[in-house]
């Protein structure tokens, strides 16, 4: 496994399936090439100081090596999210927790729904019988 460290890897990521736990979010991104499952990660700052990001960060790594390669998809990217819980949170349940949520990524999905129009959307378009009223 090798590691994520290019900022626009780590974007192309973001857009791809994503499956939330207390302690972490992971998103997955497959790849058109034959290359090696790519691991990144990262905490906001929200997550406390720079030293509690450290933290999460290497529990994170830890789960990572951890883990059976095979639950893994092969040529892959994956994204692991720090949340504030992985300081707390049984190291053990968080392996279970790891592996739970990449068997739910790999569910497979609906077709996504069509996006609703947001506020500026619809106040933007046009009426939907404005070619029906007549000019008072």
């Amino acid at each position: 496994m090798d590691r994520l460290r290019q900022r626009a890897d780590f974007l192309a990521v973001a857009d791809g399936v994503r499956a939330n736990s207390p302690a972490f979010v992971v998103q997955r991104r497959e790849r058109p090439d034959q290359g090696p499952i790519r691991v990144g990660f990262t905490v906001t700052k929200k997550n406390g100081t720079a030293t509690e990001r450290n933290r999460i960060r290497r529990r994170l790594r830890e789960l990572v090596k951890r883990l059976d390669p095979l639950s893994m998809r092969p040529h892959s990217d994956y994204v692991m999210v720090g949340r504030r819980d992985a300081l707390s949170r049984d190291f053990s349940t968080m392996l279970a927790d790891l592996q739970a949520t990449l068997r739910r990524l790999d569910r497979p999905r609906a077709k996504p729904q069509p996006r609703k129009p947001s506020g500026a959307d619809r106040r933007n378009a046009p009426a939907p019988d404005a070619q029906s009223r007549k000019p008072d």
